[in-house]
């Protein structure tokens, strides 16, 4: 089957989520509603077939478009079914243009990094069917072939639209200058792109490192813009992460990285008039850390409260800087939070979603989540549950490694 696509950049993310759903979405049209139907229907008899699905579209992939092959690390088994995944959840979104037209905008302009021509897409569209024709059999009817077809050109055409209007590099060469290990299992990094990198404050990237060609993963920058360029990092080494634990105990001055593009809705509005509830768990306080860097550049901000959490003391690793911004700056409050309360004296004990829905919903309020998948879920979800409305809520989507 071919694809009516135009342009360039193929779709090849790790993994991905949706962002927050609006509080009030366009309704989709019934004809989309009904194409999504048959697409989460077949993807449900599909997915206990992941790892042969998985197989069938690579080795597809690579006889269709033979390149591709270097838009992916040397050991496959990294990636496993985490790309035809990632296809699919992207596909199944086509009825929520709302939410999957910005993601889709700062998706398509991170893959311009790869380099890639405008086959790529229609290779990686046709080995999707393909693959799930194979294990699909008589389900894969032409109802569903024409639903799954039109749902990835719909995602294709969003995709590329957005990297041909991007005027930035694909990515940016950045020297690693520092590296030094917070924690056994945390470093901060500090690195100068070769020129600078035009991201906002609250914004991530995705980052290479020489240690695992190939292997992109997203990291937040700990600071705001600064006139020199400067990026700091802030990075855990999580448990089966080849990239993570290869910057944590492998970086060296001088090692080169490449940067891809921004990408993110974190921020704040300083004239809006509301205040700002930042809720961050481990080395999810980079982004925050980075809005509060810019804010503390203006002489009057919002009230903002920060709830900084982790499993124990040890975990709010960047406390003793928070509190010394708050110590000069009193539109910022800090309250630390640790599960583990009783060695921590000065901390309240408990989750962070626990510590925030004490307080309320808070209404009048911008809300910001950084941190894990897990400790996002958790904490948005509670909040909810609180009153809180979703339209206060904003949260980036992005991979732990």
């Amino acid at each position: 089957m071919r694809f009516p696509i135009s342009d360039s950049q193929p779709v090849t993310a790790d993994a991905v989520s949706p962002v927050p759903r609006s509080s009030a979405p366009r309704e989709a049209p019934p004809a989309v509603t009904a194409m999504v139907r048959l697409i989460r229907d077949t993807w449900a008899k599909s997915e206990p077939f992941i790892p042969e699905i998985s197989q069938f579209f690579y080795g597809m992939l690579f006889t269709l478009a033979p390149a591709t092959r270097d838009f992916f690390p040397i050991n496959m088994e990294v990636q496993r079914g985490r790309l035809v995944r990632a296809l699919v959840h992207i596909v199944q979104m086509v009825d929520r243009p709302d939410d999957l037209v910005p993601f889709l905008t700062q998706l398509g302009r991170d893959h311009r990094k790869f380099g890639v021509i405008p086959r790529h897409y229609e290779a990686v569209g046709t080995a999707l069917l393909a693959s799930l024709k194979n294990h699909l059999g008589p389900d894969w009817t032409p109802e569903v072939e024409r639903a799954w077809a039109e749902a990835f050109t719909i995602v294709a055409r969003a995709m590329q639209e957005a990297a041909a209007a991007d005027v930035n590099p694909a990515s940016w060469s950045a020297t690693v200058l520092e590296h030094r290990r917070l924690t056994w299992d945390l470093a901060l990094v500090r690195v100068q792109p070769e020129f600078p990198v035009p991201y906002q404050p609250g914004q991530y990237m995705s980052v290479e490192v020489p240690q695992r060609p190939r292997l992109w993963r997203y990291l937040s920058p700990a600071n705001a813009p600064r006139e020199d360029g400067g990026i700091e990092f802030h990075v855990r080494a999580v448990d089966g992460g080849w990239v993570s634990r290869a910057i944590v105990s492998h970086t060296q001055p001088g090692d080169v990285w490449r940067l891809g593009p921004p990408l993110g809705r974190l921020s704040v509005d300083r004239t809006d008039g509301r205040g700002v509830l930042m809720i961050a768990g481990g080395t999810g306080i980079a982004p925050l850390r980075a809005i509060l860097d810019d804010l503390a550049q203006w002489g009057e901000n919002p009230k903002v409260q920060l709830f900084y959490g982790g499993p124990s003391r040890e975990d709010l690793y960047d406390l003793d800087e928070l509190r010394a911004l708050a110590a000069t700056n009193p539109w910022l409050t800090v309250t630390p939070v640790v599960e583990r309360g009783e060695e921590a004296p000065g901390c309240v004990q408990g989750t962070l979603a626990e510590a925030v829905t004490q307080q309320g919903s808070w209404p009048g309020h911008r809300i910001l989540v950084a941190g894990s998948p897990a400790m996002i879920r958790a904490t948005v979800s509670r909040m909810l549950v609180a009153g809180s409305a979703l339209d206060q809520i904003a949260y980036d989507p992005f991979t732990i490694d």
